[in-house]
């Protein structure tokens, strides 16, 4: 990996750093690192990512934790929820759902999307914490209220089912379409799925045919089924064409679903002069 000097990193520009790491990946690693190793937490919280998606470095999930736990205790929020998704998925540690759900609460009180999304997600499956549906709607509705489009759809199923409201399809489409339109493909299958029972057959086709470009696998897997057993001929003849291409979904997205936002923005912190302290 690529030697990056103290010196170098205080002297970079925003726009030339923006540069490097939008560039090729082993370089934006190797900056990443020595910004992390120099105590920059914004730095160690990207590192980990990098670690775990294998993005410029090799695969190492062990790595990836610990830089991760350096930057979730200095209460950076991102760094605590994917400490959380480590916790709860063993990813580089013994797999804990309970502190898995420590860690999420803890992101999301710091007012991150993704850790309430994944407080909430706990709450109301009891996933290492008694089940509590009302107060994962509260954080449900407190992410939604943020613009974070899975927990968008969330609520849109907790209207659709009755739970801890009452049950209302009307609120339910909503939410599910406001879910669709912000790219997480349950809700785009949920929308498509209201949609055609209202009769919306063209209309809900064409967020069908979105769902394969972001779902996992077995989301897609799930939805062909769903397809297969339509009486709309259009939906059975989805199916079939996604069967015969052999769509393969994501497969090429990083492993942890919650990831540290994409482009220059995440690394603005980088940009502050580097710490004497290290990780």
């Amino acid at each position: 990996m690529e030697q990056v000097t103290l010196k170098a990193l205080a002297s970079v520009s925003h726009d030339e750093l923006a540069t490097i790491l939008s560039g090729p990946a082993a370089q934006a690693a190797a900056w990443v690192a020595a910004a992390a190793h120099h105590g920059i937490v914004e730095a160690q919280a990207v590192y980990g990512q990098y670690l775990l998606d294998g993005h410029g470095v090799e695969r190492d999930a062990e790595e990836a934790f610990t830089w991760f736990r350096h930057a979730a205790r200095r209460d950076h929020p991102m760094a605590m929820n994917m400490l959380g998704r480590c916790y709860e998925h063993g990813w580089g540690t013994a797999a804990c759902a309970p502190v898995a759900v420590y860690w999420y609460r803890l992101a999301a009180r710091a007012g991150l999307d993704w850790g309430m999304y994944n407080y909430a997600s706990a709450l109301a499956l009891g996933n290492g914490v008694e089940c509590d549906r009302a107060e994962a709607l509260q954080w449900f509705r407190r992410a939604a209220e943020l613009g974070h489009a899975k927990s968008l759809n969330f609520v849109g199923s907790f209207y659709e089912d009755g739970w801890e409201v009452d049950a209302d399809a009307t609120i339910a489409l909503d939410y599910y379409r406001r879910a669709a339109q912000g790219g997480d493909f349950r809700g785009q299958f949920n929308y498509a799925r209201l949609l055609a029972e209202r009769g919306e057959i063209d209309h809900a086709l064409q967020w069908l045919q979105r769902v394969p470009h972001t779902a996992t696998p077995t989301f897609v897997a799930k939805m062909q089924r769903w397809l297969a057993a339509s009486t709309v001929s259009v939906f059975r003849a989805l199916g079939e064409d996604i069967e015969a291409n052999g769509f393969t979904a994501n497969a090429a997205a990083p492993i942890t679903g919650n990831t540290t936002a994409n482009g220059n923005a995440q690394y603005n912190a980088m940009l502050r002069p580097a710490q004497e302290s290290r990780a």
